[in-house]
């Protein structure tokens, strides 16, 4: 447990500090059961950190008096048996504040976590916004389990369904024809946990992977439903939709099927480069372990399909549910957590296994993005959704665009600047050029009146 003297200035900065998602602040009085409250809350979203000794601004308007540390550590002992007394213990760190008066606060970082927790009491909340709400419901505590991965949807029981969905189908012979060792389709259906061992009904994991037409047996839309926008504006018009497809069916089939829609789209997708409009060219590599990703760690238990974009200058993956567990943006490179195991351990048993290079699928995607010389992918939170974004931006920078343009072009204009280099803003675009002019690279084109710039050349020697 660190221990360090805070200044006058922190004190006030805790004061002033917006109570938010990832932080709140409380009075030396709280109760024990509100210290559990708050942790239990910020463990079961994405972690988080909170003072106890510093009043609430309704209590104490001046930031500067909000400090409210108390005399001893001693004093904080409740805090810290509090925090133990959770269901699991929540994994945090505590550091101790030492006022100017000698008083004493305790900040505690509260880390995301792969469990759902509860208090000692048994309730479960869970932070939204700068509020600990309480989740009550079966259901939706049922979900936050599936959103940490702590359980997971594929194992539920499919009651529409009949074990012969799942091993009398065209996808459990034609896997089975390449399976070694051979085995019957009832002890494959039943050693590899795809149906209920004692009722012999079958699982979502068992339908998802082997039904014919997963789509009528399930309650869930499971498929994946891929949309081309002729823009590349952030947020589309309806104006702008050309083309739309949904791929149904067996998560192998699934992923096929998918990986050669998007192919053909992006056929005719073109980009102005030096030379002019060109076939815009992906890492096949990269669209294939992203869309697999996709696939086999998504949360099935949301009623939703994955959705794949294909823009202009982007192609974006989006994927239903958060990230499993300790899993985050920052971390996803290298960090290993399933989310559906079964789906990930059946698929990786094909002959030709989409997952071939298990655990390496996301680093390769964007290994092969470096290699062609593009921006790495970007990877988001949106509400309960993973998004991945596939840009179509050069490396090089945009000065180094702007005078590879000009080699093969007499001159170039901001519209043009904005298309090659995928800088959005005419104004940015603008400062590129200035920057090129003042080191005596580029020169202005004037219009005919000359009192305004059309256009920019290389400066002539």
């Amino acid at each position: 447990m660190k221990e360090r003297v805070v200044s006058a200035a922190e004190i006030k900065d805790f004061g002033q500090r917006d109570e938010s998602y990832f932080f709140d602040n409380k009075a030396s009085g709280i109760s024990g059961k509100s210290v559990q409250k708050i942790a239990v809350a910020f463990a079961n979203a994405d972690g988080g950190e909170f003072v106890v000794g510093i009043k609430d601004r309704k209590d104490e308007p001046n930031p500067e008096e909000r400090w409210d540390g108390l005399a001893t550590i001693e004093d904080l002992n409740f805090v810290f048996q509090n925090l133990v007394e959770t269901q699991p213990q929540i994994p945090h760190q505590v550091e101790l504040l030492k006022g100017t008066d000698g008083a004493v606060a305790a900040r505690i970082y509260v880390e995301k976590s792969e469990s759902v927790h509860r208090t000692s009491a048994g309730k479960v909340y869970v932070r939204k916004g700068a509020q600990s709400l309480p989740v009550t419901s079966n259901e939706d505590i049922r979900a936050l389990y599936y959103a940490k991965g702590e359980s997971s949807y594929e194992d539920t029981i499919v009651a529409s369904a009949a074990a012969e969905d799942i091993f009398e189908t065209n996808e459990m012979r034609s896997f089975l024809d390449d399976y070694s060792p051979a085995t019957d389709p009832i002890d494959f259906t039943i050693n590899q946990n795809l149906v209920d061992r004692r009722s012999y009904e079958p699982l979502t994991v068992g339908v998802l992977l082997f039904s014919d037409n997963p789509v009528p047996l399930l309650p869930r839309r499971c498929g994946i439903k891929i949309t081309r926008y002729e823009t590349d504006l952030e947020i589309p018009e309806r104006e702008h939709l050309k083309d739309q497809h949904t791929i149904e069916g067996p998560l192998y089939r699934q992923i096929h099927l998918a990986a050669e829609k998007i192919t053909e789209m992006m056929e005719a997708v073109r980009v102005m480069s030096a030379t002019g409009l060109v076939a815009a060219k992906y890492p096949p590599e990269t669209i294939w372990e992203i869309l697999v990703n996709a696939v086999i760690h998504r949360d099935y238990s949301i009623s939703d399909d994955i959705h794949v974009l294909v823009f202009n200058n982007r192609i974006e993956i989006i994927s239903p549910g958060r990230l499993p567990g300790y899993v985050t943006v920052d971390n996803i490179l290298d960090s290993r957590f399933s989310r559906n195991s079964k789906i990930v351990r059946t698929l990786n048993k094909y002959k030709d296994a989409p997952n071939r290079d298990m655990g390496e699928g996301l680093n390769t995607a964007f290994q092969r993005m470096e290699e062609f010389q593009l921006e790495k992918p970007r990877i988001t939170e949106k509400h309960n959704t993973v998004c991945v974004v596939i840009p179509h931006t050069p490396l090089a920078s945009p000065q180094e665009r702007v005078m590879e343009y000009l080699e093969v072009n007499d001159t170039i204009k901001n519209r043009q600047g904005r298309e090659i280099t995928g800088i959005k803003s005419e104004n940015t675009m603008k400062r590129v050029f200035y920057d090129l002019r003042d080191k005596d690279m580029i020169e202005p084109v004037y219009s005919e009146n000359g009192n305004r710039i059309v256009a920019w050349k290389k400066r002539e020697t």
